[in-house]
């Protein structure tokens, strides 16, 4: 497969495995929106362990080298560990990665590594308790999300930690969450606030641009040195210390990468996206439901790849895009 209509390789596939979440997060699951009665997809439209080993499959022989799982909070689909396990015998070279808001990674952490996980991202956008129950909607603190970056290191799991920086909100907590995982050697990947699908009232002036944050760093541990790039499609541009720790930063905002975005996403109810910011899902799962089998599902997917032209982030300031995008807790992120 030689890529989209932009030449881009499809290499990346996240699927989200729940559209269920244990936080109400204004810009992803705002609680007036998702309160007690709002109704989740039923468990029959939601993939199954085995239609997630068909699309694994039918997308490996096209380039396909990661899948990351992503939800929702995909701690909270039962039997996680042996959904990963079965990705695993798939390919045993296939990088296998897991996003999460880290809450119920400490009880987990051990089974994931034996499953045949690789790398955890773990969501934190402050160290002060107050930000952190405020963001989230719940009661948990800084340290239950600590403890569980710290069990996954002790089972062997490679942890990064993905901070959206928010203006007038969360600047302040730049520096003591760079302390803590300095400290604790695990990288930290700073996020501008961008536009998804399901962000309450986003507005540009909400967004603090990397080199901002940057800023904030230097003015503690001296200035950041880039990082040379070691693969195509990666979306962090690296900096580091003077002491060689590196600190990641996603511009989807002030310095977009579309051009080089090799990921595809699938929902929950398995619908392929091919952009983060995708209105539509192409319906996979009702090929499964109808008697598609491996290969036939390649034949859809190397079909709506190669007509793939979307660069949102890229056409966002050159246009004004009247768009609803699929919501975030849908599709992971």
């Amino acid at each position: 497969m030689t890529g989209d209509s932009l030449g881009r390789p499809l290499r990346d596939l996240r699927i989200s495995i729940t559209d269920r979440c244990n936080f109400r997060c204004d810009y992803c699951m705002p609680p007036e929106i998702f309160g007690p009665g709002y109704e989740f997809l039923p468990k029959n439209q939601i993939l199954s362990f085995e239609d997630i080993i068909m699309l694994v499959k039918a997308m490996l022989p096209l380039g396909l080298e990661k899948v990351r799982i992503t939800g929702g909070e995909p701690l909270l689909r039962k039997d996680i560990a042996v959904l990963i396990s079965m990705i695993r015998e798939c390919d045993y070279g296939l990088d296998i990665a897991l996003t999460t808001n880290g809450s119920l990674l400490s009880r987990h952490a051990e089974k994931l590594a034996n499953s045949g996980l690789d790398r955890v991202t773990v969501r934190l956008d402050a160290i002060e308790d107050e930000i952190v129950r405020d963001i989230s909607n719940s009661s948990i603190s800084s340290s239950d999300i600590i403890r569980g970056v710290e069990a996954a290191i002790k089972y062997g799991l490679a942890v990064k930690i993905n901070t959206v920086v928010i203006k007038d909100y969360n600047e302040h907590q730049i520096i003591p969450i760079t302390e803590q995982f300095y400290q604790m050697g695990v990288t930290v990947r700073f996020i501008e606030y961008m536009d998804v699908g399901g962000t309450k009232n986003w507005n540009p002036q909400q967004v603090v641009f990397g080199e901002e944050i940057r800023t904030i760093i230097a003015s503690k541990y001296g200035k950041l040195k880039p990082v040379k790039q070691q693969k195509y499609g990666q979306v962090a541009k690296r900096w580091s210390l003077n002491n060689g720790y590196e600190i990641g930063f996603i511009e989807s905002i002030s310095k977009p990468f579309c051009q080089s975005c090799t990921r595809a996403r699938i929902s929950a109810n398995g619908k392929l996206y091919t952009c983060l910011f995708s209105e539509h899902g192409h319906d996979l799962k009702s090929l499964i439901t109808m008697g598609a089998d491996i290969t036939d599902l390649r034949d859809a997917v190397i079909a709506l790849w190669s007509k793939r032209n979307d660069r949102y982030s890229e056409v966002r300031t050159i246009r004004k895009l009247e768009t609803r995008p699929v919501e975030m807790h849908f599709i992971g992120g």
